[in-house]
């Protein structure tokens, strides 16, 4: 390989704003299940009520992230930028007013949509703005700044949860986008291309298959797993839309590979270039982060889930539950790039994955109703430090990989990705605890001699969701328990919640050994033994 000049060193003043677009968008995903018990209270609805808000986000961006790159070359990235960083802001004032929980949504999807065209931009820019080891720099701050977002949206949001309220959180959201807004004054970047052409089709196909992805994954529990239960909208010959949803989802988006490379073939300008995932390392590296950031979101689900809803107790408990997750994913991430010239990704990611499954397998058998027990406490922490080695590492694997005009691709995938997997992962994980929790209350009813059938009637067992035990006795003084009786339910209540608890965090260290087959296909060389990468080929718009 050829050697290539040094780069001027270039100010990082107009990173810090790229840093805090990175924090924007990870500490507004990551207010949300801090602020979970806030709103269920507020707006007195069921927790997976406020998760849509969660999954509203993720699927915004995941649908639209594609686009909002063609946009982001199309008019330029500054232009596109700063656009959707005030649409962003717009997005937390109306969560701070929000008066229901449809607002909370709405707010949400307009913060994705806004999102999709920051995620690509970041990339774009940071391509622009700065070189050589600098740009390593700065792609490895990007997963820092999530990682540091997670950490004080735990913590300073717990705190103003649990003091104040909810809404004062995303005033933080608010103030973070007007800072972005000022600083992208320092960056520089081309004038958009007025020539590139948005591949509709491509655009509606891919759209269209996340969309049906995201909600079959996020409704299998509530329509059902394979036949139509009553809350389902519609049926499909007795079949659940669920997962017909998720077939169909997984055939539009072979569609839209298959027109992809149709119209690459043809000479055109595709939606996003193929090139980007040109060889089996590359893949590797998307399929990896999807399963990383869907532990990562399954575990930040549940986690909240657990102590606010179920332990009744405070956002700020919740934070300091967390807390040894996201400081050492945040010191993880930061720190990880020091090990790059000695390792190869191949390396890092097999040893990090293998991290991740050996904690979560930990938890599952070290997990209780009390999390600040030093064996839950370790489990966290190792699982947090495997995954914040993979959060950075599978990122630079795809920008390294692919030249300088294909950074908005590459950031389109890695949004695509990412948030299609945080959707998932947060869906994944409330349909899989809440049919767990089902199957063991409905067992447990059964086989106990003091829960009799006409006692069991008056209760709706096909309703059964995460309660505390403060609210199953608010029921069941409804019903003719004796004292006994009450006791005995809300025992099985415990009972079932916990084995539901450690029974999804063995599916989950299940999901994080798969990953390491991905992973040993990652880079064997290291970074500075990469190779130049190809320049794209030439089309015509």
């Amino acid at each position: 390989m050829t050697s290539s000049p040094t780069p001027v060193r270039t100010s990082w003043v107009p990173m810090v704003g790229l840093f805090l677009a990175q924090m924007l968008m990870s500490f507004n995903v990551a207010a949300l299940p801090v602020s979970l018990g806030g709103m269920v209270e507020d707006f007195d609805v069921a927790p997976t009520a406020v998760s849509t808000a969660i999954v509203t986000y993720g699927l915004a961006v995941a649908a639209l992230v594609m686009v909002g790159a063609k946009i982001g070359a199309k008019i330029g990235w500054i232009v596109a930028f700063r656009i959707v960083v005030a649409m962003f802001a717009a997005s937390a004032l109306m969560m701070v007013l929000a008066p229901s929980v449809g607002w909370v949504i709405g707010a949400q999807a307009v913060a994705g949509a806004s999102a999709a065209i920051i995620v690509p931009s970041l990339v774009a820019l940071i391509a622009e703005n700065y070189r050589g080891d600098q740009q390593a720099t700065a792609i490895g701050s990007l997963g820092s700044a999530r990682a540091i977002s997670g950490v004080s949206a735990f913590f300073i949001g717990g705190a103003l949860g649990t003091l104040v309220g909810w809404r004062p959180v995303f005033g933080i959201v608010l103030g973070l986008a007007v800072a972005v807004f000022v600083l992208s004054f320092r960056l520089r970047s081309d004038k958009g291309d007025p020539g590139i052409r948005i591949d509709a089709v491509a655009a509606v196909l891919i759209g269209a298959a996340i969309v049906l992805l995201t909600l079959g994954f996020n409704n299998l529990n509530g329509w059902g797993i394979l036949l139509a239960r009553d809350a389902a909208p519609f049926d499909v010959l007795g079949l659940s839309p669920a997962p017909v949803f998720i077939v169909v989802g997984i055939v539009l988006g072979q569609q839209f590979f298959v027109w992809t490379r149709r119209r690459t073939r043809a000479g055109h300008i595709p939606l996003v270039s193929l090139s980007v995932l040109r060889s089996s390392r590359e893949r590797a590296a998307v399929y990896a982060m999807f399963i990383v950031v869907a532990m990562e979101a399954a575990l930040n689900f549940t986690v909240p889930l657990y102590i606010q809803i179920v332990q009744g107790r405070s956002a700020f408990d919740t934070a300091l539950a967390m807390m040894p997750f996201n400081l050492t994913v945040f010191v993880t991430a930061t720190l990880i790039v020091r090990f790059y010239k000695r390792f190869p990704p191949r390396t890092i990611g097999v040893f990090s994955f293998t991290l991740t499954t050996v904690a979560l397998v930990w938890l599952a058998f070290v997990v209780t109703n009390n999390w600040e027990t030093l064996p839950t406490i370790l489990g966290l922490f190792v699982f947090g430090v495997g995954q914040g080695a993979l959060v950075t590492l599978v990122f630079n694997v795809l920008v390294t990989a692919s030249p300088r005009e294909l950074a908005g691709d590459v950031g389109s995938v890695r949004g695509t990705t990412q948030n299609l997997a945080s959707a998932v992962g947060t869906a994944f994980a409330g349909a899989l605890l809440v049919t767990i929790l089902s199957l063991n209350v409905g067992q447990a009813v059964l086989a106990h001699p003091d829960l009799t059938p006409e006692l069991v009637a008056q209760v709706n067992l096909d309703d059964i969701n995460f309660v505390s035990n403060d609210n199953l006795r608010t029921v069941l003084e409804g019903t003719d328990a004796t004292p006994a009786q009450v006791d005995a339910a809300v025992q099985v209540n415990t009972d079932a919640r916990l084995d539901a608890l450690q029974l999804g965090l063995l599916v989950l260290a299940g999901l994080s050994a798969i990953a390491i087959a991905p992973a040993s296909r990652l880079p064997r060389y290291r970074p500075h033994e990469i190779p130049d990468p190809s320049p794209p080929s030439p089309v015509r718009p």
